[in-house]
């Protein structure tokens, strides 16, 4: 699910000390995954677990719909551009 990835000039501990005010690290909270097999599409969402944790059940709930009309949204233009690209050329049968 959602990951934290350290500065690329640093190792994988977390930033402490005088170094701590220098140093961002990218934190995913949110990834929204799209696959497919064939012509059926599937679009998936994941939030980070702390941010989760961190949110007012109502929050929760606000995010859960609006992710939900995300994935809703990706899902259907994937599906809509799947559709227009041939997936089997024609041949020499």
């Amino acid at each position: 699910m959602a990951h934290s990835v350290p500065p690329s000039e640093q190792s994988s501990m977390p930033p402490s000390g005088n170094n701590a005010h220098n140093m961002t690290w990218d934190v995913e909270l949110l990834r929204v995954l799209v696959s497919r097999k064939g012509t059926q599409v599937e679009a998936q969402w994941a939030i980070h677990p702390q941010l989760k944790q961190d949110l007012m059940p109502t929050e929760w709930q606000e995010i859960a719909d609006l992710m939900n009309k995300v994935t809703n949204i990706v899902g259907e233009r994937f599906s809509k551009a799947l559709a227009a690209v041939d997936l089997m050329p024609p041949g020499n049968a």
